[in-house]
């Protein structure tokens, strides 16, 4: 299926590991053009290895969505060497192991520190490059949420930061300008991903039997997700023929959200 992708012009937000990244390369292997960041600078490093290796015209910088400095910057420089780019995805966020299970032991910087790093920073990005798509007369925008920012649960500071930016894209897909302009906002909400380093490792290990009673309680598969099995579907909302598909929030969970 030719998805009408070839070409294009993506940022992928945090697309260095997990999740972004393997959407930053299922965007590459479409033919798209990818600019990626993240602070890390080791796997920005092997993030461009790889997008070298496949011969994609690529941006790969360290940056850091907290930092403004850094922010401009990223956006110095995707405009100088592409004027802009046709496909918005939101991926940077996290937040949801921070501050304490407890509402009352949470500071207040948690608070903030989340909601900049998912609301705040999708806010920004798309506004960055929305003029871009408005005279291109086409674009997408995708925004990693989470199930908690459909069904709640979770840590109260990030199931806030997720259910704005659902509201974020879902407001944005009214807007008539946008929607007569050929641009889509989308979110996508993961269930629990097998990502190394993010903390489902140090679950596992710290006890396997607890683990795995854990995912076949909560994982009608009886396995979490893998971030590959994402990045096909935030493929195909960034393509030509979701065309009609705008101010949806979708699932990719294997139906774990159906247990709340």
């Amino acid at each position: 299926m030719d998805l009408g992708l070839k070409g294009k012009k993506v940022l992928v937000t945090g697309g260095t590991h997990g999740i972004g990244k393997a959407i930053a390369i299922e965007l590459a292997r479409e033919g798209c053009r990818v600019a990626v960041f993240s602070r890390t600078k080791k796997r920005v490093d092997e993030t461009r290895e790889v997008l070298e290796k496949m011969g994609v015209d690529n941006i790969c910088l360290v940056s850091d969505v907290l930092d403004e400095d850094s922010f401009l910057h990223t956006e110095k420089i995707i405009k100088n060497k592409w004027q802009g780019v046709d496909i918005v995805v939101n991926n940077i966020g996290g937040g949801g192991r921070w501050g304490s299970p407890n509402l009352l032991e949470t500071p207040d910087h948690v608070w903030k520190e989340v909601y900049d790093k998912n609301l705040t920073a999708a806010m920004k990005y798309t506004r960055m490059f929305l003029p871009y798509m408005l005279n291109k007369k086409w674009g997408r925008v995708v925004t990693i949420t989470s199930k908690h920012g459909k069904e709640a649960g979770g840590r109260p500071w990030f199931t806030v930061a997720k259910v704005a930016q659902t509201a974020l894209m879902k407001s944005l897909a009214i807007t008539k300008e946008y929607a007569s302009s050929n641009i889509t906002f989308n979110s996508v909400a993961p269930g629990g991903i097998w990502i190394p380093n993010t903390g489902w490792e140090t679950t596992r290990d710290k006890d396997p039997q607890a683990f795995k009673e854990l995912v076949d309680a909560n994982f009608p598969r009886g396995s979490l997700g893998t971030p590959e099995e994402v990045a096909n579907l935030v493929v195909f909302l960034c393509s030509e023929r979701a065309s009609l598909i705008s101010g949806a929030s979708i699932s990719a969970d294997g139906g774990e959200s159906v247990y709340y």
